[in-house]
C-alpha cells in the first residue's frame, strides 16, 4: 500500500446522491460516465469534505442536512506529524476520517470525531492527496504562475535562499521608509519635534506603573460604595451586639444555661460544644468585622486624590493604547522617534548605511536565487521534455526562461519566470499562451504532475478530466504515463478515453437513475463483464454488440500488455 492512500468515500442526500458508499484500490482507479451523470458531483463531494465552502442548495431536496466521509489510511511520517502540529487524535491503525455535515446555514468539520476548523481540515488535506482539475492547465498561460511552479520544483534550498533574501529585503525597505519620514521641511519636522516631546513628556510624568489601573478601579469603587457597605456592616453589628441583647449575648446565656443541665445527661456535651463552637465562629467574625469597618474610614481629600489619578490613567489609555502596557510601549515607541528626529542628520546618516548594508546583501541574496533557479529551471527543462516526449508530442522545445531584473528586487528576489515551448520542427520557442492547444496544455501540466509526482511526498492524486482535447494515439501515451504513475501513487483519474479506461486497475461506472421517481446518481464497481460493457459504450458503439465488446476486449488485452 502507497504510504497514505484513500481507502473509502461515502455520500449521502448531496444533491443528486441519495447515498453511495465506495472503496478505492491502490495503482489507477477509472471513474467514467455518461455527460451529466454526476462525475463532477464527485470531485465535489471530495473537496467538500476537504473543506471547500458549501451552499444549502447542495442538500438533497427533503433532506435536513447532507453528509460526505473520506477515509484515508496512511503510515506517511509527514501525515502524522502534520496530524500531531495540528494536535489532531490519531487511530492507531493510522485511520484518519475527515467528516463534513452541511446544514441550512452551518456545516461542521470534523476529524477522527473530533470537530476542526475548515482552515485545519486545508492544512491537512495539503498532505493527504492532491487534486487536478479539468480548468487547471489554463494556469499555465499565465506568466506569473510559472515562478510559483519553478520554485515548487526547486525544492528546500531555493526555500531557504528566499528567506534570507526576503529578511534583508524588508530590512532595506524599512530603513527606506525610515528615511523618507525624516526628508521633510523644517516645520513639518519642528511640529513632529513637538508633538513627539509633548507625548512622551505626557506619558513620563504620568509615571505609570503596570496593574495600576486595576488596583485604583478597585479602590475607586470600594470608596463609592463605601457609605452603603459602612450602613449594612452596622445592621450586622447591631444584630451581633444589640446593646448587649444581640445574638452573641443570646447564644452566651444559651451557653450557660447549657452548661447548667450538662451534668444530668453527657449527651448534651457535644451540644455545648456546637453552640460554644458557634460562639467562637461569631467572635472571630465580630473581630473581622470591626477590621474592616475600620478600613472604611477614608476622607474626601483621598478620594478626590483616587479619583483623579484614575482619570488621568483613563485618559491616557483613551488616547494611547487599550491597556498600561500598551501606553508605556508607545512612550518607548516615541522617546525613540523623538531621539533620532532630534538628532537627524546623525539618524540619517546611520539609515543611509543600512540600506546601503541590507540592499547589499538583499542583491546578493537574491543572485543566490537566480543561480539556484537557473539550476533548477534546466532540470525541470529536462525531465519535462522527457515526459512530453512519452506522451506522443512529435517534437519538443521546452525552455524555462529565468531572466534577472535587479530595478525589480522583491522579497522573493528579482526573477521574471516565463515557461516558452516549440511542438514544430523549425519553429522558435514561444510563450505557452502563444503555441499551446487545449490538448496540448492538458498533457503538459500531466507531464508537470508526474514530474513533481517523483519529489512530492503527496501520494495520492486525483485528475478530474486531464484528457480534454485529446485522442487517438495520444490517449494511449497518456493512458501509459498515468499507468506508470500509478505504480509508485494512488490514482484516482475522471476520464471519458476508453484508452485511458482500459488502464484500471479498478473501475467505477457513475450513472444518472430515475428510482421513485427521482433522479439519482449512482457509482458502482465493474466486474470484468461490466467493464467490458462500459469500454463499448466508451469506444461509441452499442456495447450489447459482439463486434464492440470484443474491441474492448482487445483495448483491455492491450492495456494489460503494456502494464506488464
Amino acid at each position: 500500500m502507497a504510504n497514505t492512500m484513500l481507502v473509502g468515500l461515502h455520500v449521502k442526500n448531496l444533491a443528486l446522491i441519495r447515498e453511495e458508499e465506495v472503496d478505492f484500490e491502490e495503482g489507477l482507479n477509472i471513474l467514467s460516465g455518461e455527460t451529466g451523470a454526476g462525475k463532477s458531483i464527485l470531485i465535489g463531494s471530495i473537496n467538500l469534505a476537504l473543506g471547500e465552502r458549501a451552499t444549502p442548495d447542495l442538500i438533497r431536496e427533503g433532506a435536513d442536512a447532507a453528509l460526505v466521509e473520506l477515509t484515508f489510511q496512511t503510515k506517511d511520517k509527514l501525515v502524522l506529524d502534520k496530524m500531531e502540529e495540528l494536535d489532531l487524535p490519531m487511530e492507531e491503525d493510522g485511520t484518519i476520517l475527515l467528516t463534513r455535515r452541511i446544514q441550512a446555514g452551518k456545516s461542521t468539520s470534523k476529524v477522527n470525531g473530533e470537530t476542526v476548523t475548515a482552515r485545519t481540515v486545508k492544512q491537512l488535506a495539503e498532505v493527504l492527496l492532491d487534486i487536478h482539475g479539468q480548468h487547471e492547465h489554463q494556469s499555465l498561460l499565465k506568466v506569473e504562475k510559472h515562478k510559483s511552479i519553478l520554485d515548487g520544483y526547486a525544492g528546500e534550498e531555493l526555500e531557504k535562499a528566499k528567506a534570507s533574501c526576503k529578511e534583508q529585503v524588508q530590512r532595506y525597505k524599512k530603513a527606506v521608509k525610515e528615511l523618507e519620514m525624516l526628508s521633510v521641511d523644517d516645520s513639518t519636522r519642528k511640529r513632529e519635534l513637538d508633538l513627539l516631546s509633548f507625548e512622551v513628556e505626557e506619558i513620563r510624568e504620568a509615571n505609570l506603573q503596570k496593574g495600576e489601573d486595576e488596583t485604583l478601579e478597585k479602590q475607586y469603587q470600594k470608596m463609592v460604595s463605601g457609605q452603603k457597605i459602612a450602613e449594612s456592616l452596622g445592621q450586622i453589628q447591631q444584630i451581633l451586639d444589640g446593646n448587649g441583647d444581640g445574638v452573641q449575648s443570646q447564644i452566651g446565656r444559651a451557653i450557660r444555661e447549657m452548661q447548667g443541665v450538662t451534668r444530668f445527661d453527657e449527651e448534651l456535651e457535644g451540644m455545648l460544644q456546637t453552640l460554644q463552637d458557634v460562639d467562637g465562629l461569631l467572635s472571630d467574625f465580630g473581630h473581622d468585622l470591626s477590621r474592616y469597618e475600620s478600613s472604611l474610614e477614608f476622607d474626601g481629600e483621598a478620594f478626590a486624590s483616587c479619583e483623579e489619578r484614575l482619570n488621568q490613567v483613563n485618559h491616557l489609555k483613551d488616547k494611547y493604547g487599550k491597556t498600561i502596557e500598551e501606553v508605556l510601549a508607545y512612550g518607548e515607541e516615541k522617546a525613540e522617534a523623538l531621539e533620532k528626529l532630534s538628532h537627524i542628520e546623525e539618524t540619517k546618516a546611520e539609515l543611509e548605511k543600512t540600506i546601503q548594508v541590507a540592499k547589499e546583501k538583499a542583491l546578493k541574496d537574491a543572485a543566490k536565487v537566480h543561480d539556484l533557479r537557473v539550476k533548477a529551471g534546466k532540470r525541470l527543462q529536462k525531465e519535462l521534455t522527457e515526459a512530453l516526449m512519452e506522451m506522443n508530442f512529435l517534437h519538443v522545445d521546452f525552455a524555462v526562461e529565468v531572466r534577472a531584473e535587479e530595478e525589480k528586487l522583491t522579497t522573493d528576489g528579482y526573477d521574471e519566470v516565463e515557461f516558452l515551448i516549440s511542438t514544430n520542427p523549425g519553429e522558435k520557442r514561444k510563450p505557452l499562451q502563444m503555441v499551446a492547444s487545449g490538448g496540448e496544455l492538458s498533457r503538459i501540466m500531466l507531464g508537470l504532475k508526474t514530474v513533481f509526482a517523483e519529489k512530492d511526498d503527496i501520494h495520492t492524486l486525483i485528475f478530474d478530466e486531464i484528457d480534454t482535447g485529446i485522442s487517438g494515439k495520444t490517449a494511449w501515451k497518456i493512458a501509459e504515463k498515468l499507468g506508470k504513475l500509478s505504480k509508485n501513487h494512488q490514482v484516482l483519474c475522471i476520464t471519458h478515453l476508453p484508452q485511458i479506461a482500459a488502464m484500471a486497475d479498478a473501475h467505477y461506472c457513475i450513472e444518472k437513475r430515475v428510482e421513485e421517481n427521482r433522479s439519482v446518481t449512482r457509482m458502482t464497481r465493474l466486474q470484468e463483464a461490466e467493464r467490458i460493457g462500459e469500454l463499448a459504450r466508451m469506444l461509441g458503439s452499442d456495447e450489447s454488440s459482439e463486434a464492440a465488446r470484443e474491441n474492448a476486449k482487445d483495448l483491455i488485452a492491450q492495456a494489460q500488455s503494456v502494464k506488464a
